[in-house]
């Protein structure tokens, strides 16, 4: 039963071990992580079409470019600084600039997915999605805020697993959800 279960399931249980190893990474403040994410992004597009995530599809897409834009931010700095680029906190001006972004992806995921798709649960993919997007860009900008963002996104689409019989990625954001507590932990010493 267990055999058949992964031989089924191997393409989300991959995904699920590669996502691990990049949220471990994450935490590290490790070059490595875009590798991982760009792999376990790769195996999870094929797992929410399957299951009809298309938001969380939609992001793995999304992830496969911020893993390449991240790997080159965090080799090279930023513009100012040629160096590895340094955690930093997300500055008033830089947050309110973000909300009204935010509002608006949520607004297209939303309307996309409760009008072009057979979605069950549009409003609150569409929120999982747009916290993710935000989320990831935060991480590639190594704003140490993007794990108070990962913890909200982490909790909403764990339940969302489970309603969708996807335990293993239920499993993983599960963890998650514990891992960008530490996450949020680790940077704030290291800053």
């Amino acid at each position: 039963m267990i055999i058949n279960y992964i031989q089924v399931n191997w393409i989300e249980i991959v995904g699920a071990i590669l996502s691990l190893i990049y949220l471990y990474l994450s935490i590290k403040q490790n070059i490595s992580l875009w590798i991982f994410g760009f792999l376990a992004s790769a195996f999870y597009i094929v797992v929410f079409f399957e299951s009809k995530f298309y938001a969380d599809m939609s992001l793995q897409f999304y992830y496969l470019a911020v893993s390449i834009y991240g790997w080159i931010n965090w080799k090279h700095g930023t513009q100012q600084n040629k160096h590895e680029l340094p955690t930093t906190k997300l500055s008033r001006s830089l947050f309110l600039k973000l909300l009204p972004i935010s509002l608006l992806i949520y607004g297209v995921y939303y309307i996309i997915l409760a009008k072009f798709t057979d979605s069950t649960i549009p409003i609150s993919d569409s929120l999982v999605g747009m916290l993710s997007v935000i989320g990831t860009w935060m991480l590639a900008r190594k704003l140490i805020e993007n794990w108070l963002v990962w913890i909200v996104a982490d909790a909403i689409a764990t339940g969302l697993f489970f309603y969708k019989e996807l335990y293993p990625t239920a499993i993983l954001f599960i963890i998650y959800t514990a891992m960008a507590v530490v996450g949020y932990w680790q940077w704030k010493k290291t800053m």
